[in-house]
């Protein structure tokens, strides 16, 4: 009896315990403006781990994008979701939605460097290996982690969920240092056929490793099951494209990450 007790006393001690994901919002500047961020992490360890950066839809930093945050925790990684508009900015209005995100567009310079600001947020955080890190993005936000790219940003990866393709030059291109990963919806309206070739030709001029999948049958914002409630035409999930978005985004971490 006493042996069977010791064994069981053992191997309680031994097992290991389960990662619990921890979360917190950090609140941070650029410039005068008070911005606020959602951490996720586990705490497994003490070791350093790759951080992602999480960039929010137009809506803001909302419950979506926070959960997104906490699927790569679960996965392992440090994940920081960055908030874009300003501490509380969030909506479900179309209308205010694209004034935000129209306004941060307006001044390039502005944009990216807020962008910046939160990537050295998650490389600061003391569980961040600040050598590997990769940001994504959804809609807005794909826009947003694409000029971190192109402007040059220490990224290992670089992931771009139904994101707005914008016009990009030779030397944009040749300024990314990690790797690329477009997803796309093959039926979203929003995003021209004629502007997929152009940023795929320069793209493929300037020899950048980059990766274009188009999703059949998906439309705008196909990654987010909230889309449909928004009453906006041509934004609608797919849950098979979400679910293969997903695989492929944590392949190429598999690569950049655990070569």
């Amino acid at each position: 009896m006493l042996r069977t007790v010791a064994a069981m006393v053992v191997l309680a001690v031994s097992a290991p315990t389960e990662a619990k994901i921890r979360t917190k919002a950090v609140a941070y500047k650029h410039g005068d403006v008070d911005l606020e961020g959602f951490l996720a992490w586990d705490d497994a360890g003490a070791d350093k781990r790759p951080g992602v950066l999480v960039v929010h839809e137009w809506w803001g930093l909302n419950d979506y994008a926070k959960s997104r945050a906490e699927q790569l925790a679960k996965l392992g990684y440090v994940a920081f979701a960055a908030d874009m508009f300003g501490k509380g900015k969030v909506t479900a209005d179309p209308k205010v939605a694209g004034e935000w995100a129209g306004h941060m567009r307006g001044n390039v310079e502005a944009w990216m460097a807020r962008a910046r600001v939160a990537l050295d947020v998650l490389r600061a955080h003391q569980r961040v290996d600040p050598k590997k890190v990769a940001a994504i993005g959804y809609c807005f936000g794909g826009s947003t982690v694409l000029g971190l790219a192109f402007g040059g940003a220490d990224l290992a990866a670089v992931v771009s969920f139904h994101g707005a393709l914008s016009e990009t030059t030779p030397e944009q291109a040749k300024a990314v240092k990690g790797r690329i990963l477009v997803c796309h919806g093959a039926d979203d309206a929003f995003v021209p056929a004629d502007v997929i070739g152009k940023f795929r030709a320069v793209l493929d001029q300037a020899k950048t490793p980059y990766q274009f999948v188009a999703y059949p049958g998906a439309k705008h914002s196909f990654t987010n099951p909230g889309a449909d409630k928004y009453g906006v035409d041509g934004v609608k999930y797919d849950k098979a494209a979400d679910a293969q978005s997903w695989k492929d985004m944590r392949a190429l971490f598999d690569k950049v990450f655990r070569p």
